[in-house]
Protein backbone atom coordinates (compact mmCIF):
# COMPACT_ATOMS: atom_id res chain seq x y z
CA UNK A 1 0.00 0.00 0.00
CA UNK A 2 1.56 3.08 -0.80
CA UNK A 3 2.04 6.05 1.73
CA UNK A 4 -0.69 8.02 0.28
CA UNK A 5 -3.25 5.84 0.26
CA UNK A 6 -2.36 4.86 3.67
CA UNK A 7 -2.62 8.06 4.96
CA UNK A 8 -5.61 9.58 3.03
CA UNK A 9 -9.57 10.26 4.52
CA UNK A 10 -12.29 9.72 3.81
CA UNK A 11 -14.45 12.80 3.65
CA UNK A 12 -14.63 15.29 0.29
CA UNK A 13 -12.06 17.82 0.05
CA UNK A 14 -12.90 21.29 0.36
CA UNK A 15 -11.20 24.93 0.80
CA UNK A 16 -9.98 25.27 4.08
CA UNK A 17 -7.81 28.21 6.00
CA UNK A 18 -5.49 26.07 7.47
CA UNK A 19 -3.84 22.63 5.39
CA UNK A 20 -2.00 20.33 7.03
CA UNK A 21 0.91 18.76 5.47
CA UNK A 22 2.43 15.40 6.26
CA UNK A 23 5.95 14.39 4.36
CA UNK A 24 5.57 10.41 3.39
CA UNK A 25 8.61 10.18 1.04
CA UNK A 26 12.24 10.36 2.07
CA UNK A 27 14.86 13.07 1.88
CA UNK A 28 17.61 11.22 0.64
CA UNK A 29 18.01 11.16 -2.96
CA UNK A 30 15.81 14.48 -3.54
CA UNK A 31 16.93 17.44 -5.05
CA UNK A 32 18.98 20.37 -3.03
CA UNK A 33 15.80 22.64 -3.90
CA UNK A 34 13.34 20.33 -2.70
CA UNK A 35 15.11 19.77 0.49
CA UNK A 36 15.40 23.56 1.73
CA UNK A 37 11.92 23.91 0.25
CA UNK A 38 10.80 20.79 2.65
CA UNK A 39 13.30 22.37 5.65
CA UNK A 40 11.47 25.56 5.05
CA UNK A 41 8.07 23.98 5.62
CA UNK A 42 9.68 22.56 8.79
CA UNK A 43 9.30 19.00 7.56
CA UNK A 44 12.24 17.12 8.37
CA UNK A 45 11.45 13.51 8.90
CA UNK A 46 9.08 11.28 7.29
CA UNK A 47 5.68 11.06 8.73
CA UNK A 48 5.67 14.56 10.22
CA UNK A 49 2.74 16.66 10.09
CA UNK A 50 2.84 20.80 10.29
CA UNK A 51 -0.07 23.20 9.87
CA UNK A 52 0.28 25.88 7.96
CA UNK A 53 -2.35 29.26 6.41
CA UNK A 54 -3.38 28.58 3.04
CA UNK A 55 -0.82 31.38 1.17
CA UNK A 56 -0.17 31.85 -2.30
CA UNK A 57 3.69 31.41 -1.41
CA UNK A 58 2.66 27.72 0.69
CA UNK A 59 0.76 26.51 -2.59
CA UNK A 60 3.49 27.30 -4.71
CA UNK A 61 5.70 25.30 -2.47
CA UNK A 62 3.82 22.73 -2.26
CA UNK A 63 3.79 22.06 -6.55
CA UNK A 64 7.42 22.23 -6.23
CA UNK A 65 6.75 18.91 -3.13
CA UNK A 66 3.38 17.63 -4.23
CA UNK A 67 5.37 14.20 -4.72
CA UNK A 68 7.17 13.90 -1.23
CA UNK A 69 3.75 15.39 0.88
CA UNK A 70 -0.17 14.54 1.38
CA UNK A 71 -1.94 17.68 1.80
CA UNK A 72 -4.77 17.55 4.28
CA UNK A 73 -7.35 20.32 4.73
CA UNK A 74 -8.52 20.56 8.91
CA UNK A 75 -12.27 18.03 8.09
CA UNK A 76 -9.80 15.35 6.56
CA UNK A 77 -7.33 15.84 9.24
CA UNK A 78 -9.83 15.01 11.73
CA UNK A 79 -11.34 12.01 10.34
CA UNK A 80 -8.49 10.40 9.91
CA UNK A 81 -7.17 10.92 13.68
CA UNK A 82 -10.39 9.47 14.81
CA UNK A 83 -9.97 6.55 12.39
CA UNK A 84 -7.21 5.71 13.56
CA UNK A 85 -7.77 6.60 17.35
CA UNK A 86 -10.88 4.09 16.70
CA UNK A 87 -8.51 1.38 15.16
CA UNK A 88 -6.01 1.52 17.87
CA UNK A 89 -8.72 1.31 20.69
CA UNK A 90 -8.41 -1.09 23.65
CA UNK A 91 -10.52 -4.16 22.78
CA UNK A 92 -12.01 -6.49 24.84
CA UNK A 93 -9.47 -9.22 26.25
CA UNK A 94 -10.39 -13.14 25.05
CA UNK A 95 -10.75 -15.42 27.90
CA UNK A 96 -9.88 -18.97 27.43
CA UNK A 97 -10.03 -21.52 29.78
CA UNK A 98 -7.17 -24.03 29.98
CA UNK A 99 -8.83 -26.16 33.15
CA UNK A 100 -9.26 -30.03 32.15
CA UNK A 101 -12.88 -31.13 32.00
CA UNK A 102 -13.72 -33.70 34.71
CA UNK A 103 -13.66 -37.54 33.22
CA UNK A 104 -17.22 -38.70 32.27
CA UNK A 105 -18.46 -41.39 34.48
CA UNK A 106 -20.39 -44.27 33.18
CA UNK A 107 -23.09 -45.83 34.80
CA UNK A 108 -21.21 -49.16 35.16
CA UNK A 109 -18.25 -47.53 36.64
CA UNK A 110 -20.80 -45.97 39.22
CA UNK A 111 -22.18 -49.09 40.52
CA UNK A 112 -18.42 -51.19 40.84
Amino acid sequence: MSSFARIKSLVPIEWSPKLYITLCRGLPGTRRLHRRTLAAMRLRVCNRTVIHRTTPSLLGMLQQVKRLVVVETEGMYNARKQKVEADSALRPPVVVSHRIPPPKVTLSEATH
